[in-house]
């Protein structure tokens, strides 16, 4: 999924708490969704970060030699940038953009 082109909020703010619960009517069952999609995306970003900060792993013995890479840092400075898993999961929702299902209800 495309995490860099969301337009999740980068800082702290105060949602309608009707509008996150509105497609469940239980706002602790709207929150576990949200939850569960932010630790998957919590996931994926941080094996596309390890994966691309393998590109700059140099593989040696002495602990004296310290390399700083310019590319290394900014791709790390980048994903600082981005806005929390919790944010993203959060704008998904409110955008209708989360499958769930209840298996209970499924059940009855």
């Amino acid at each position: 999924m495309e995490y860099k082109n969301t337009k999740a909020a980068s800082t702290t703010i105060t949602y309608d708490k009707n509008k996150i619960e509105a497609p469940t009517d239980n706002i602790y069952e709207a929150i576990t969704i949200i939850a569960k999609r932010a630790q998957q995306i919590n996931g994926d970003l941080k094996n596309e970060l390890i994966e691309k900060l393998e590109e700059f792993a140099t593989y040696t013995d002495s602990l004296d030699e310290v390399f700083e890479n310019k590319e290394q840092i900014e791709v790390s400075k980048f994903y600082e940038k981005l806005p929390k898993p919790t944010a993203i999961a959060v704008q998904e929702w409110l955008e209708g953009k989360i499958y769930y299902r209840n298996p209970e209800e499924n059940q009855k």
